[in-house]
């Protein structure tokens, strides 16, 4: 068991892992779309991060398969689950009182610019954007719940959302075991001695579109969706 002992704790995949291992896992990842608290929560780290320790993980909860690929293969497929139920929870409440979040005060955890940034995703890239919002941090926390407010097809929406949740679990997960015993074969390199730069590097990659989006992006007129609120 691990120890807190900072806020900069809160940003280490590591952390989680050692604190509470599998079921904590899943539980971020669950958190995330589902209670629409998880975005601040390293989402594309803490996958990768996972896969270099999916065997110790599913040996420690379940026992090892003895098969690398197996064990991983379990930790993908569970995590991809708990994105699927988040995100299916994320859609129904989107359905149910959705509209009521655009009248909703900017809190800590919540901003209204998050949803609205999420709205023009899905408007700009339709039920693609289901599956493309799995790769971005924050949007991925909103869109779920922008497909329940505009009344995507459920059925369509269940297809993509399992589209998504699996290809992000399993690319992943998959890239940080596979790539971890590349390393250490090839060039003699314990990834997990790196873990830091790693962490910098993914969430570089990740969040980089998404800021230059916000910062940069031209300013949208959002008076059409307290339009919309006020019908």
């Amino acid at each position: 068991m691990e120890d807190f002992n900072s806020w900069k704790d809160l940003l280490n995949p590591e952390f989680y892992i050692k604190m509470g291992g599998f079921w904590l896992i899943l539980f971020i990842i669950f958190a995330e779309t589902g209670l629409f608290v998880g975005f601040f929560l390293p989402g594309d780290s803490l996958l990768f991060v996972s896969g270099i320790y999916a065997v110790e993980i599913i040996k420690e909860t379940f026992g090892s398969t003895g098969s690398d690929f197996l064990d991983t293969t379990i930790l993908a497929s569970c995590v991809a689950l708990a994105a699927i139920i988040g995100n299916e929870i994320g859609y129904y409440f989107g359905v149910k009182t959705g509209p009521a979040l655009y009248k909703k005060q900017d809190t800590m955890l919540f901003k209204k610019k998050y949803l609205y940034q999420a709205h023009d995703f899905f408007e700009k890239h339709g039920a693609l954007a289901i599956i493309m919002a799995r790769f971005l941090p924050v949007v991925r926390t909103f869109t779920p719940i922008v497909a329940g407010i505009v009344k995507m097809d459920k059925k369509e929406f269940l297809r993509d959302n399992i589209i998504g949740a699996v290809l992000w679990s399993f690319i992943l997960i998959f890239a940080g075991h596979y790539l971890d015993k590349l390393f250490q074969e090839q060039f003699g390199i314990n990834l997990k001695e790196k873990l830091e730069l790693i962490i910098i590097v993914i969430v570089l990659i990740t969040t980089l579109p998404v800021i230059i989006k916000f910062v940069f992006g031209k300013k949208e007129d959002f008076s059409k969706y307290e339009d919309k609120d006020s019908e």
